[in-house]
């Protein structure tokens, strides 16, 4: 009975310490100005390449959970052209995956603050509401970023994003930023248009993360195939920070909860 006394009164404070500090480090990572902090946001470049094509070449600038620069350049493979498009000026494009992730961080990290070293713990079953309450803000934070959204191809084609470029991107090109866990993606599509007249099988895809060449859909009054798919990535070192830290509060968590669990345990099950 002392011994978990001890454990509620002292460990669980320890722990909680923990994980403040390991989420606020995460939380940071994500570099977006709090409130009152000031101060603008640092730009960072990366180059988008993937192994065994040059196809699609491009550099992003990434600002905290906005893109605010693009310029990507493309080799349409019937004829080789080359077409260089970049983001408009005055256009910016949030990652809502990256901003959704640092908000389930942070309240995780409301959740821990709200138990102060004053607090005194009552039971076990206290503690583990706790920290399942932090766990489920964690997962769904790391799920934010280690499972982009499914969209259909008309979803793409009528967002935001295809209005962003300078000069406009042509009807038979898409384009889709993501993250992948620690990964920015940017995915082109080179579309033909299915005439009227083709015996193929009209049948349009569904949501998916990545469309696959053969993948049709109608937009507008137009029957439309992909034809090409080219995808390239950069690896966000800070993305790889956050996710490391993810994984350590999480189980920092799981193992509180294994603590509390035995004594809890042995404190029902004690003989008479």
């Amino acid at each position: 009975e002392e011994e978990f006394k001890w454990l509620l009164q002292e460990e669980v404070h320890a722990v909680l310490k923990q994980l403040q500090d390991i989420l606020k480090e995460a939380s940071h990572r994500f570099a977006l100005p709090t409130s009152g902090s000031g101060g603008a946001v640092k730009q960072e470049n990366f180059v988008l390449s993937t192994s065994g094509t040059d196809q699609v070449k491009g550099v992003l600038t990434l600002q905290g959970d906005a893109l605010c620069q693009a310029d990507v350049n493309l080799k349409m493979p019937r004829n080789n052209q080359l077409l260089h498009f970049a983001f408009r000026e005055d256009k910016q494009w949030k990652l809502q995956q990256i901003q959704d992730a640092r908000n389930h961080v942070n309240k995780a990290i409301y959740l821990l603050m709200n138990r102060d070293v004053n607090y005194q713990f009552k039971t076990g079953s206290e503690v583990l509401k706790l920290m399942d309450a932090v766990m489920l803000q964690l997962s769904r934070a790391r799920n934010r970023l280690t499972t982009p959204a499914t969209l259909t191809l008309p979803e793409i084609a009528s967002g935001g994003l295809t209005k962003m470029f300078t000069p406009a991107l042509p009807p038979d090109i898409l384009v889709n930023f993501y993250i992948n866990l620690n990964k920015l993606c940017l995915t082109v599509y080179q579309l033909h248009v299915l005439q009227p007249s083709t015996t193929k099988n009209f049948k349009p895809a569904g949501g998916s993360i990545l469309h696959n060449p053969g993948a049709m859909f109608e937009f507008g009054s137009q029957r439309y195939e992909v034809s090409h798919v080219h995808k390239v990535e950069c690896v966000v070192p800070w993305l790889n920070d956050a996710l490391v830290f993810f994984t350590v509060s999480l189980q920092l968590c799981q193992q509180l909860k294994d603590k509390i669990s035995v004594f809890s345990s042995y404190w029902n099950y004690r003989p008479y």
